[in-house]
């Protein structure tokens, strides 16, 4: 009997815990935090859109487009700022998504990436099933060498969900992107 109450009380401070350690979670309930950035911006031709849909009982984004490297182009993302979120502590980014089989990155952008190609960025491999990725802040790679080494999570201004580097087409579905301490 105390084995069985003991057991009970592990699983309900695993549950709790685990739960506790998330700082932010977006569903995409609603479509007001995010926008479209590509490298038309710069002089690429790449193109995509998004949009909300619900797939089964959850929201979900899609991004989709066609990326392209010409005219020193090259991405497709949707961006979400975090201003006002406070991200003390956080130590990695959670994602759960799904797509075609490809590379897909999360870019952050702090206080101290000040030019419009100044990032971090982590990647996932997304597969035909939904799939959970879980991107440790250390392991994120700065763009350039005029940015500091680590990230340090009160600094993080903004979040971006990006199809980048090759010439491909980008179909990628996220239920959920969370930080977590």
């Amino acid at each position: 009997m105390y084995k069985n109450i003991f057991f009970i009380i592990v699983i309900l401070s695993m549950s709790f815990k685990s739960h506790s350690e998330i700082i932010f979670t977006d569903k995409f309930t609603t479509d007001t935090n995010w926008k479209m950035i590509t490298d038309q911006v710069m002089g690429g031709i790449s193109q995509g859109q998004f949009n909300f849909q619900k797939i089964g009982y959850d929201d979900a984004v899609i991004l989709t487009g066609k990326v392209s490297t010409k005219n020193n182009g090259g991405f497709i993302q949707i961006r979400r700022n975090l201003n006002n979120v406070n991200l003390n502590n956080v130590k990695k980014v959670t994602i759960i998504a799904k797509g075609n089989d490809e590379k897909y990155f999360i870019h952050l952008r702090t206080s101290f990436t000040i030019l419009p190609w100044q990032y971090y960025q982590s990647s996932f491999v997304v597969e035909n099933n939904f799939k959970s990725f879980v991107l440790p802040l250390s392991d994120f790679k700065r763009s350039g060498y005029l940015l500091p080494t680590r990230i340090n999570p009160n600094n993080i201004k903004s979040i971006g969900i990006v199809a980048f580097g090759k010439d491909y087409n980008a179909e990628l579905i996220v239920k959920e992107i969370s930080f977590v301490k």
